[in-house]
């Protein structure tokens, strides 16, 4: 066991050596890559950091951090029954919206990659256009509006389906389901264009020497030869669609209110901005925003595992 740990330590040793061997010749690479590596790790791992040490605090930014140990976390989960129907709202949400977004996105992607040039061209232009719209929620809640003006209740009536008008954003039956079509709406463009981008960097010889090894269709050469060529793209999708699905606030948000009715549509996000930046409980914001950071960690991790599998 000795001789084991022994060969170990040199074997580490002489990595760390030729690593540094490395290093020094390629320093002038790692000395323009500086300025990126400082803004982020001062706006971005810092921060995750400090969020983390001061979810074991009571701050209320008047005073100084003060060590509570778990305490942030035993009331988050054990007595803050807000929170437990935020997680449960926040689940719902990104259970239904991420992984039927995701798989819209590159089905889009896929049937589109298939048009000629020109058409291919305007096609992911309309489809990107909702990402770039700053005022999607604006259309919806016209559309969504709960008297007899909103186009929805009005098109309903003239059909015969309602005699009443529904109010949408404002009963909790409705909220949730409203906010999943506008979330998918609004979530397809960015997973969607790098979906595009990589089919079209998949190598057509692939596709050849595939069916001259026995690949019989296209759903085929799509699980076999399709999705691990372009596994990167497909993880930046995941990462994309795994972000968006559990940091949703602005549409719920700007559609249902904040708080919205019975908190039909308090997310885990709109909890944290509600501590963090209204009731200014740092600590206690800081405890939800590690809780949200793991969860989508392991998220993250679940479809890494998943997507290594892909045509194996």
């Amino acid at each position: 066991m000795k001789e084991y740990f022994q060969k170990l330590f040199i074997m580490r040793k002489h990595n760390f050596q030729v690593a540094l061997k490395q290093a020094r010749k390629m320093k002038m690479c790692y000395l323009f890559l500086l300025p990126f590596a400082l803004i982020f790790f001062t706006f971005t791992i810092l921060p995750v950091f400090t969020s983390i040490f001061l979810s074991f605090t009571y701050y209320n930014v008047l005073e100084p951090p003060r060590f509570t140990g778990l305490t942030n976390y035993f009331s988050l989960l054990l007595d803050d029954e807000i929170f437990i129907k935020a997680v449960k709202n926040t689940f719902v949400l990104a259970i239904i919206t991420g992984p039927v977004g995701y798989i819209m996105s590159f089905l889009f992607a896929w049937l589109i990659n298939e048009l000629p040039r020109w058409i291919r061209t305007i096609a992911v232009i309309v489809f990107y256009a909702p990402s770039l719209a700053g005022n999607v929620v604006f259309i919806f809640a016209i559309l969504f509006r709960g008297d007899v003006y909103g186009y929805v209740n009005q098109w309903l009536i003239e059909l015969g389906i309602i005699d009443t008008p529904i109010l949408w954003l404002i009963n909790p039956q409705y909220m949730l389901p409203v906010c999943m079509g506008v979330i998918l709406w609004s979530s397809l463009g960015t997973g969607f264009l790098s979906f595009v981008a990589g089919l079209q960097g998949v190598d057509p010889s692939l596709h050849e020497a595939g069916y001259v090894d026995g690949i019989k269709n296209r759903w085929q050469e799509l699980y076999y030869i399709t999705l691990p060529s372009m596994r990167p793209m497909l993880m930046f999708g995941a990462v994309m669609s795994i972000t968006t699905s559990f940091g949703v606030h602005d549409i719920t948000a700007a559609l249902c209110g904040n708080p919205s009715t019975d908190y039909a549509a308090h997310t885990i996000v709109t909890h944290l901005i509600d501590y963090g930046s209204t009731r200014y409980e740092m600590g206690y914001a800081s405890a939800v925003a590690t809780l949200l950071f793991l969860v989508m960690i392991l998220c993250n991790k679940f479809v890494q595992s998943l997507l290594r599998r892909l045509g194996t």
